[in-house]
């Protein structure tokens, strides 16, 4: 699967508003689908790119010995998903979706996310 390919799918997930791949160490978006005028992807992947990179300090600081699966984010309506990925040449790059609360399913999107993590990686 081809990686706008799985980013389409990821717009399925009922209540997807947007989903981006992102590069950790720029913030920049590699790909995108969905989104809108009122909200910006490549804004929310910008800075989510601090909030990944937080957690990522956070954890080494503490020694955990242990790595970032994903981030949750619970607004009041909408859930915001921030998964980090390491592809093959080393790149260091993120999933970044953004779910509307009322219509999404929460256990699904993460599910699918997995499952865009595997195209992203080929």
């Amino acid at each position: 699967m081809k990686l706008e390919e799985a980013l389409r799918d990821g717009m399925s997930v009922d209540g997807a508003i947007g989903i981006a791949l992102v590069d950790l160490r720029s913030g920049m978006l590699l790909a995108k689908q969905g989104g809108h005028n009122m909200f910006d992807l490549e804004m929310a992947g910008a800075l989510n790119t601090e909030v990944l990179r937080a957690k990522l300090r956070a954890v080494e600081a503490l020694q955990l010995g242990d790595d970032v699966q994903d981030i949750l984010v619970t607004l009041g309506r909408q859930f915001h998903i921030i998964m980090p990925l390491h592809n093959a040449d080393g790149e260091e790059l993120f999933l970044y979706l953004a779910l509307d609360r009322e219509r999404g399913n929460l256990a699904l999107a993460r599910h699918q996310l997995r499952r865009i993590e595997q195209a992203v990686r080929v």
